[in-house]
């Protein structure tokens, strides 16, 4: 399997994940580049000084995303839905390649999905139904009023499941510390062992 990270400017969060992917899952081919990345530059020094005390010794040069790249690779990791917006808009010839990391590799969130997919179809259901049933017993602002109570739970529900749907942001640590770059790592760590799982 080729895969290709995309972060915004490839000298913190997707050489992480890159070196991660090559020390976790030899057998795949991996590459990393950035949106708005100039070619040649070194990774950020507190990037190679986290990934350092990992056991990883970083050699990485920037590279801004290309067709050739895209054209490449299997399936395109970004750390954002911004990041994936902006491939999309870039470059959309490729879009069913397009996944933040979060995505590609949350199976909870899938269930969350269908779930809010069922709620919504039902929520839609009976609101017709209801307007089908008093539009011509009660004038426009009470049908509104009258609605509103009847679909009160539904809507109960549809909020808190969409509260339950994952951030598909991982943090940029840019500007930040070193403990920052760190807590990023780690985040990224657990979602590269999910991605094992998954390309297995």
């Amino acid at each position: 399997m080729k895969i290709l990270f995309v972060c915004t400017g490839n000298t913190c969060r997707s050489p992480m994940a890159e070196a991660l992917v090559k020390q976790n899952i030899p057998e795949a081919e991996v590459q990393s580049a950035g949106i708005y990345a100039g070619t040649g530059d070194r990774a950020n020094v507190n990037t190679v000084e986290v990934l350092k005390k990992r056991g990883i010794d970083l050699q990485h040069n920037t590279q801004p995303v290309t067709e050739s790249l895209l054209h490449w690779a299997d399936v395109v990791l970004t750390m954002t839905t911004q990041h994936k917006q902006s491939l999309i808009m870039t470059f959309p010839g490729f879009q069913d390649k397009y996944f933040t990391l979060k995505e590609y590799v949350s199976e909870s969130d899938k269930k969350v999905w269908n779930e809010l997919k069922k709620a919504y179809a039902d929520y839609e259901e009976k609101r017709s139904l209801f307007i089908q049933q008093n539009q011509h017993k009660l004038d426009n602002l009470r049908l509104d009023k009258e609605l509103r109570k009847f679909l009160k739970d539904d809507l109960q529900q549809i909020r808190s499941l969409e509260a339950m749907l994952i951030n598909y942001d991982i943090s940029d640590p840019f500007g930040g510390s070193v403990e920052v770059y760190q807590k990023t790592l780690d985040e990224m760590e657990g979602y590269v062992q999910l991605l094992k799982n998954k390309v297995k």
